[in-house]
Parts: C-alpha cells; structure tokens; sequence
C-alpha cells in the first residue's frame, strides 16, 4: 500500500523531486492557479510557510489549469508570476491534473483518504487543501474557501 512519501513528482522547473525529503514535516499540499479569485491566498500560504518553515511546516504548491482554465501559463510564467507577485518561496511543482482519467497519483491517493464536502472525493476548485501529519497522513483537507489563516490552528497542533 503506497504511502505519500511514495509518489514522485515533479519540480516547476523541471526535475524530479522526492518526496521523501519531506518525510517528517508537517506539509499543506496545495493546488493552486494564477488567475484564480482565491489566488490571493499565496500570501497567507507564504506568511504561513515563513513562520513555520523552521518548525518543520513546509507548503507545496502544485499549479492546476482543471478549473475555469485559471492556470495557462507555463512553467517559466507560474514561477516568475508567483515570485514577483506574491514573492512565493515555498516548494512549486509541475503543473498537474488533480480530477479525472488524467490526475496526479498523490491526488488521486489523497483524495481517497480524505475525502471533501458531503464524501465527494474530487477536488471542488483551485486551492483545496490537505493537510499532511509527520507520519505522512492526511489529517485534514481544507476548501478553496478556507484560507490558510484559519488553518493556522490546525498547523500548529501538529508541529
């Protein structure tokens, strides 16, 4: 049985990231998009990543084009956007799919551990959020709604 350290993935740049890197932190695994009207929670996920990166706390952001076509740019326009905009510095993987045929094997994986509103398990919009223990368990999943200053709370109790 696959565990999230498991999956690959990755980087915006290109590359591959491990996951198991993360292994021990308490993570926000995040998909995000640039031309969203939720966009403006890159601020409060990077005021969140600045205040808790030195405790173990790190957010991962994972750029999706799935709803309303909110996310078209490439690589290059993802990261220089999130860079002078919101002045992101928090990981930043390669933009993916996180509903259907075609999405990511960690969404796919999350999204069967914790499922969201009313037992769905897809992913509503842009900016859902799951929150990942140590141990690499899925302890919660946020909507698009909740910004990451009310999830703050819930970050704490696991670091």
């Amino acid at each position: 049985m696959a565990e999230f350290y498991d999956f690959e993935v990755k980087k915006l740049g290109g590359g591959e990231a491990d996951l198991e890197d993360y292994r021990g932190k308490v993570l926000l695994v995040v998909n995000v998009a640039s031309k969203c009207g939720f966009t403006p929670q890159y601020e409060g996920l990077e005021a969140a990543y600045r205040k808790y990166k030195d405790q173990g706390f790190a957010v991962l952001g994972f750029p999706c084009n799935q709803f309303g076509a909110q996310e078209p740019g490439d690589a290059e326009e993802i990261a220089n956007f999130c860079s002078a905009r919101y002045e992101v510095t928090f990981p930043m993987f390669e933009k993916i799919d996180v509903n259907g045929a075609g999405a990511h094997p960690l969404y796919k994986w999350m999204k069967a551990k914790k499922s969201g509103f009313l037992g769905s398990g897809a992913i509503k919009w842009n900016f859902t959020k799951f929150l990942v223990d140590r141990e690499g368990r899925i302890a919660a999943r946020f909507g698009p709604q909740d910004k990451p200053e009310a999830i703050e709370k819930h970050i704490a109790r696991l670091l």
